[in-house]
């Protein structure tokens, strides 16, 4: 956000400076050289003494005039060649001295001017310009002045765009909160301003956006919700039949056949119980956050995988310290992590943590396939399961690393998948620190 003003910002002083330029060279272009009025100013008693007194004498005491003037004055006059001077001047001042003109050279504190057009005044004063050098001429000070009136009205237009910017930037940082909020599951965040803020109809429009989402999510919920609730009645009906029937049976391949419906129902009923945790872990209203040992949760993961062919090693030192956490639900997101693993792993499987300078690293390690990098983003995916995993035996109902991610998540952590030291693939969890973690 800052940014954007500060390119803002440097767009405006850049444009002032261009528009300086531009009014320096047109003024020039237009009316002439702004530092030669401002030169020719300063020097007007010289330039005035020399029209009205010395040019007005007869042409017999001119150059007795100017000898006067140069035995009182501070100013040096010369008489010089023509062609020396126009040899000092540019074409387009040549053109003015051969006119007659008095030509100003501000960075020498100078002016040229022919003596005679036509040479009356003495011999050969057709062919001599009269150079006038050290003129109270100061081109600085007249700099400064032009330079102070461009920063006078930079300031009076900056100071109103500041003003204008700064109401913007406010409202910006108000939007730019309440996207955060509303993005990390607070749902019902709005953006509060008032009806004369400048972007007052962006964030009505934004809080009906938020409005909507909120609406069609709660929406979502409650089918997902109802849905699954719905489902338990009917379930537990037919299992309780089926227990019934199996109770009357006499025949043993029927037996068989309920006994494989029974799983069957066994796996809807997981399936609907994932399904109520998933739509539980929308809204950061879940957590119920607590103070626990980081120590003490990872040995209960560790407790609670049940046995199997591959073996389950935790490495990770004593004393990681207290985690402000819902130790529920990082508990079911390392436990799903651990069970994934458990289903691919040849032969081990590696639990370890580590602290960070800036909190907690997690990682579950296991030696089987792995994942193809093409399909690491994908198995966050609800549903979403591998092609080698689409039997019942490993591949589960796709929820488990959904479940994983989100309950992650609302701790304000990120859950991510490389490959492994161990030849399969690398599951780790980062917890932020500072606030949540205490040493």
């Amino acid at each position: 956000m800052n940014r954007i003003f500060f390119r803002f910002f440097v767009l405006v002083m850049l444009s002032i400076t261009a528009a300086t330029f531009v009014i320096y060279f047109a003024f020039s272009r237009l009316f002439g050289d702004p530092l030669d009025d401002i030169a020719r100013s300063q020097a007007a008693a010289q330039i005035f003494l020399l029209e009205q007194y010395v040019d007005q004498a007869p042409a017999d005491e001119w150059l007795g005039r100017l000898n006067k003037v140069r035995e009182v004055s501070t100013v040096r006059y010369d008489l010089i060649p023509l062609e020396q001077a126009r040899a000092q001047l540019g074409s387009g001042r040549r053109a003015a001295l051969d006119r007659g003109e008095i030509v100003l050279d501000p960075a020498r504190k100078a002016f040229f001017r022919r003596v005679d057009l036509e040479g009356e005044r003495y011999i050969g004063s057709h062919e001599e310009v009269l150079h006038a050098q050290n003129l109270p001429i100061d081109i600085g000070q007249a700099l400064k002045m032009e330079a102070l009136r461009y920063v006078i009205v930079a300031i009076a237009l900056l100071v109103p765009i500041a003003l204008w910017s700064r109401s913007h930037w406010q409202g910006l940082q108000a939007l730019s909160s309440m996207a955060d909020e509303f993005g990390s599951g607070k749902l019902t965040v709005r953006a509060h301003m008032k009806s004369s803020a400048t972007i007052y109809p962006l964030a009505e429009r934004i809080n009906h956006m938020a409005g909507r989402i909120e609406d069609l999510l709660e929406a979502q919920r409650s089918l997902l919700n109802s849905v699954s609730h719905e489902l338990r009645t009917p379930i537990a009906r037919l299992e309780f039949a089926l227990e019934l029937l199996d109770a009357r049976a006499k025949d043993p391949d029927l037996s068989k056949r309920i006994a494989a419906m029974e799983g069957d129902l066994a796996e809807l009923n997981n399936l609907v119980s994932e399904l109520l945790d998933m739509s539980k872990l929308d809204s950061a209203r879940t957590l119920q956050s607590a103070t626990l040992s980081l120590d003490e949760l990872l040995h209960e993961c560790c407790g609670a995988l049940p046995h199997a062919s591959a073996k389950l090693d935790c490495e990770f030192e004593s004393g990681l310290g207290a985690i402000e956490a819902d130790g529920r639900l990082l508990g079911r997101a390392i436990g799903n992590l651990l069970r994934n693993a458990q289903k691919y792993a040849a032969a081990r499987i590696l639990l370890s943590a580590r602290r960070r300078a800036d909190g907690v690293e997690i990682a579950i390690d296991d030696d089987g396939p792995g994942i193809p990098e093409e399909e690491r983003d994908k198995i966050f995916d609800p549903f979403y399961r591998l092609d080698r995993s689409r039997d019942r035996a490993t591949g589960g109902f796709g929820l488990g690393l959904s479940i994983a991610q989100k309950a992650v998540a609302l701790h304000g952590g990120t859950l991510k998948v490389e490959s492994s030291a161990l030849g399969g693939a690398r599951f780790v969890i980062a917890l932020p620190g500072g606030k949540g973690l205490k040493e």
